[in-house]
């Protein structure tokens, strides 16, 4: 069907699927925008687009409401493998996705209504290393390190799960203080690529309470590769068990890490709507 497109959320954050294969027009940086328009277009959190693949069953290009184009994406992966199942691209309850922040695994793990409610991602490996997240720091993990921003000062961790977080460990959580200053973090010179940013408070050792300001979407209710930056944060500074839940304000995850570092999210996906994009917003994506 052309021009077909399904929006669902995770945890409150939702994103809008659409099928390269389908659409009739370009997916410019200034159609992106637009139909993440809320009041000009459908209204997301950013775009999903299955593309082909040459490596895994499926291909994923993730698109920021801004226009950039995201690495990876916990919430937005969760989105695409309940839209695969759902609509019959996937022939199987497991299958391999491929993003460009790397090849991963999604399981259908329970179903509703024989549709997808419940799934498991393997989100791939945790990496420390500065220079791959990227981070510009003089020591080989950016771990416990301050950064300056022109107000105030934050102790940062940074770490990599297929795209780059900055966790800041809080005693509380501030919903005005991440909004002021994490966009500040974001485009802080230190980040080559900016960054996602998460303050986040230890609640014991299995729960941890999360805030979330999302590179190139701004506050968002939930994050899955924010969360997965989380888990890997507190175990890697000894404050937690491996087997986490991540409590934030559109709801929890669960987060396993191994031994290796190897990450896997388990969370619900809802649909919202489906329908084709009007001719009219069509035209307007292509003045």
């Amino acid at each position: 069907m052309q021009n077909f497109f399904v929006k669902s959320h995770g945890l409150g954050n939702d994103y809008i699927v659409l099928n390269q294969d389908e659409i009739t027009f370009e997916l410019t940086e200034k159609a992106i925008i637009r139909i993440c328009d809320v009041h000009f277009g459908i209204g997301s959190d950013g775009i999903l687009l299955k593309v082909p693949s040459e490596k895994a069953d499926f291909g994923l290009r993730i698109l920021n409401p801004d226009g950039s184009e995201a690495e990876k994406s916990g919430n937005g992966l969760r989105i695409f493998a309940k839209y695969l199942y759902d609509y019959g691209f996937a022939q199987s309850k497991s299958f391999s996705i491929e993003t460009p922040g790397g090849l991963v695994r999604a399981e259908v793990i329970e179903e509703k209504n024989n549709k997808a409610f419940t799934i498991k991602v393997d989100m791939g490996k945790a990496i420390f290393e500065s220079k791959k997240i990227p981070v510009i720091c003089e020591k080989e993990e950016c771990i416990g390190e301050t950064l300056e921003l022109e107000y105030r000062g934050y102790e940062i961790n940074c770490v990599s799960v297929g795209n780059p977080h900055c966790v800041v460990l809080k005693d509380e959580l501030d919903e005005k203080e991440i909004k002021t200053f994490g966009p500040q973090i974001e485009t802080n010179p230190m980040f080559p690529n900016r960054i996602n940013v998460q303050f986040a408070k230890v609640v014991s050792p299995n729960e941890v309470e999360v805030m979330i300001w999302e590179r190139g979407a701004g506050w968002t209710l939930a994050s899955g590769s924010s969360s997965c930056a989380v888990a890997c944060t507190v175990v890697k500074r000894g404050l937690t068990e491996r087997n986490l839940t991540i409590k934030m304000p559109g709801g929890n995850l669960a987060i396993e890490i191994d031994e290796d570092w190897e990450i896997r999210m388990t969370g619900e996906v809802r649909e919202i709507g489906s329908g084709t994009l009007g001719a009219e917003l069509i035209e307007d994506l292509e003045l």
